[in-house]
């Protein structure tokens, strides 16, 4: 098959770059809410290995907003995303709510992996501040969450956005609530 014929063929409304493995790879996850069970069952960690592992989906606004889970440990989840068109301001650059909802994202995905099976969590807060443009040819960004405090009901993570090149784009923290298990 031809190299182009494996894109057109999986999303024949992208066009091909330099970066086609990268538009391959993304093609290639699944995009669902979590199954019940699965929440109630695993724990925060192994939950959202199983999205990195491809055994569950990842979450559906990864698949319109370009980013998704790549990493986690005890208390430190990862993200990676990437830029686009189709997140651009008005102004030409990347609307300022993609980092900041990489931040969220990933600091409750940084405190989730503290949980155990059955518990959830609610952001109550987050707030960012950018360093840098981020545009539409900045390309891959990489954001890294670890928790900074757990209380036995409010937990908060601190969060850094950088580009391929390690240049800090952006920095924040969030707090999330801590729920117990659903009934």
């Amino acid at each position: 098959m031809q190299p182009g014929a494996r894109l057109a063929a999986i999303a024949p409304s992208c066009v091909a770059t330099d970066r086609i493995e990268d538009v391959l790879a993304q093609k290639l996850h699944t995009y669902a809410t979590l199954p019940r069970e699965a929440v109630q069952t695993l724990p925060g960690r192994a939950l959202l290995q199983a999205i990195i592992d491809g055994e569950l989906p990842q979450a559906p606004i990864s698949e319109h907003i370009s980013f998704w889970l790549v990493e986690v440990g005890d208390g430190f989840a990862a993200f990676e995303g990437e830029t686009g068109p189709h997140l651009l301001n008005p102004a030409g650059t990347i609307h300022g709510g993609w980092a900041l909802t990489l931040i969220d994202s990933a600091c409750g995905c940084a405190a989730h992996t503290l949980l155990p099976a059955g518990v959830g969590y609610a952001t109550i807060e987050t707030k960012a501040n950018f360093t840098r443009a981020i545009r539409e040819n900045t390309g891959r960004v990489r954001c890294e969450a670890s928790v900074a405090g757990r209380g036995s009901q409010i937990m908060s993570a601190e969060a850094w956005v950088r580009d391929a090149a390690g240049e800090l784009l952006a920095h924040g923290t969030s707090s999330v609530m801590v729920f117990g298990p659903r009934r």
